[in-house]
């Protein structure tokens, strides 16, 4: 594989050739007089042609050194211009961003969020892709996901926006008809409805408040891959579920439900906004991370406070 070209070398050439002077490129660059002459030296080496003539009192291109003057002003310009555009996208943020977040969510709350967030920010554009799944968002290309659930360790970047509080409820008339669960031992005589995407679908465990912990497999009518799709079987009576406080307060609140087993709880689960490892980011994607961390921090705060004003 082919040395890349020392780019470093060919800008302060430039420098030189710009200022006619050794002393006066190592002073407008910030470095001593020696490293200009070292890297215009290397240059030389590298190309195997002289550039400079110098002299105690005299500085001349030789004829390759004119002949390669331009390329290496070209080279150090564009240089300056890609800085000068990385400094004006950090102050003035733009391009596109891809964005990966839960199918409900997305809808009822990232969506709305955007125009607020387009009004602020109007050179940036957000490609959104809605899924349940869990997509790997270094794969795929993505710049930042919204996760709801317990992360598992891994190398992403990951910000903690809030709570997830989980509540296992029923509608009015399942409950008059089926009865109320006691113990979580009594949920596989029940009819559950039972969301896919959950790390261990197969099995709900709760915590007693005293400590007691238990396990059981729920069935019923319905597995669905998407929150939204279990709620019209569940406020019309066809089983349990176990709800996010989010997904609650955009379908009404508990209204028509009644909470079940109020002393035990599901593993704690939290919205999180991950990034792809690394320190350093695009301000494109550094602003929308922290728009979204703003809006939904609060969005978690508020259901929790409305769920205990529900309860």
């Amino acid at each position: 594989m082919p040395n890349l070209p020392d780019l470093e070398a060919w800008a302060i050439f430039a420098k030189v050739v710009e200022l006619r002077s050794f002393t006066a490129a190592a002073e407008d660059l910030g470095v001593s007089k020696a490293t200009v002459s070292k890297a215009v030296t290397r240059l030389e080496k590298s190309l195997g042609v002289q550039l400079l003539h110098r002299s105690s009192r005299r500085l001349a291109l030789t004829e390759s050194g004119r002949e390669l003057a331009g390329r290496a002003q070209q080279l150090l310009s564009l240089g300056e211009e890609a800085e000068d555009a990385a400094r004006d996208d950090a102050a003035n943020p733009r391009g596109l961003v891809r964005l990966a977040a839960p199918m409900s969510f997305g809808i009822a709350h990232v969506g709305p969020a955007l125009p607020d967030f387009f009004a602020r920010y109007p050179d940036i554009a957000v490609d959104l892709h809605l899924a349940d799944a869990v997509v790997d968002i270094v794969a795929g290309g993505f710049d930042a996901a919204l996760r709801i659930g317990a992360l598992p360790d891994s190398s992403l970047r990951a910000r903690r926006l809030g709570a997830v509080e989980r509540h296992l409820v029923a509608a009015q008339a399942y409950v008059e008809r089926r009865g109320r669960p006691e113990h979580p031992s009594d949920l596989k005589d029940h009819d559950c409805l039972c969301y896919a995407y959950l790390p261990n679908p197969e099995s709900w465990r709760f915590t007693h408040k005293g400590g007691e912990e238990a396990q059981v497999r729920p069935s019923g009518p319905l597995r669905a891959n998407n929150s939204d799709a279990m709620m019209p079987a569940l406020k019309a009576g066809h089983g349990i579920a176990l709800v996010p406080d989010f997904m609650l307060a955009q379908h009404g609140g508990t209204k028509g439900l009644v909470t079940l087993l109020p002393d035990w709880s599901p593993p704690p689960i939290a919205l999180h906004l991950v990034t792809p490892p690394g320190r350093e980011r695009p301000a494109r994607v550094t602003v929308l991370v922290d728009f979204l961390a703003e809006r939904f921090a609060g969005l978690c705060a508020e259901t929790a406070g409305s769920r205990r004003e529900n309860g």
